[in-house]
């Protein structure tokens, strides 16, 4: 008889391949973009990504995001199904403030600076910043809670390098914002900004595939415990 301890494990499987495939549609559509169409003449160093979505085909810069954003809440789902984290908890409250300030990023759109400053692109800044901070955040305390479990191990340093990568691309901005006192040089002059906010994503989009690696190996190395061990021994213990 299949238990609902042994169901939920193998639900384990769909939520983590649609977070596979998320993060496998973002790096092709976007990495595509880099290379061409109008998208490919924007500098990568200076300027961002979001720019893709103002330019002819910026439509599919929002697919890539919004796949991404439904994959990642895939993988929160997967995380939860094979008990790696509880669903009322604060990795799992993070994680999810990345899926919706991606969607926020596509809602509305980065301000076009030819035109002027605007309220969509005021938050779709404050959205991006959200996501890109709360997702290392989640994914590192989600490794801490598993720092005893050696079968984690390899995702959980993986999962760790990741992250600390993904925030440590905010240094040199904290650095620019805080010289611009002394240089006089604005923080989105003083740093490559563009070559940083992709370093970020990349780091980003690494986690979120890493985190749905790691709930279908512990969904798979569960189903056969749980199968072999009786309820009654479940109960006991």
């Amino acid at each position: 008889m299949t238990t609902p301890e042994v169901a939920a494990a193998r639900g384990v499987a769909p939520g983590a391949r649609a977070g596979l495939a998320g993060v496998l549609l973002a790096l092709v559509v976007i990495g595509a973009m880099h290379l061409v169409g109008p998208s490919s003449r924007v500098d990568p160093v200076r300027r961002t990504i979001s720019e893709y979505a103002l330019l002819p085909g910026g439509w599919l810069f929002d697919v890539a995001v919004v796949g991404l954003a439904l994959g990642s809440a895939g993988v929160i789902a997967a995380l939860v199904a094979a008990r790696l984290a509880p669903a009322r908890s604060l990795p799992v409250v993070l994680l999810g403030a990345w899926c919706v300030g991606l969607l926020l990023v596509v809602a509305f759109e980065k301000t076009n600076w030819s035109i002027g400053p605007s309220l969509s692109g005021y938050i779709h800044r404050y959205a991006s910043l959200v996501a890109f901070i709360a997702l290392p955040l989640g994914a590192l305390l989600l490794a801490r809670r598993h720092r005893h479990d050696p079968a984690a191990r390899p995702f959980r340093v993986g999962v760790r390098v990741g992250s600390w990568l993904a925030l440590a691309s905010f240094l040199p901005i904290v650095g620019a914002i805080a010289l611009r006192g002394i240089t006089g040089v604005p923080w989105w002059r003083a740093v490559p900004l563009g070559l940083l906010e992709r370093g970020l994503a990349l780091a980003e989009v690494l986690v979120v595939a890493l985190l749905g690696a790691w709930a279908l190996a512990h969904a798979r190395r569960s189903v056969p415990a749980l199968e072999d061990d009786p309820p009654g021994d479940r109960a006991a213990a």
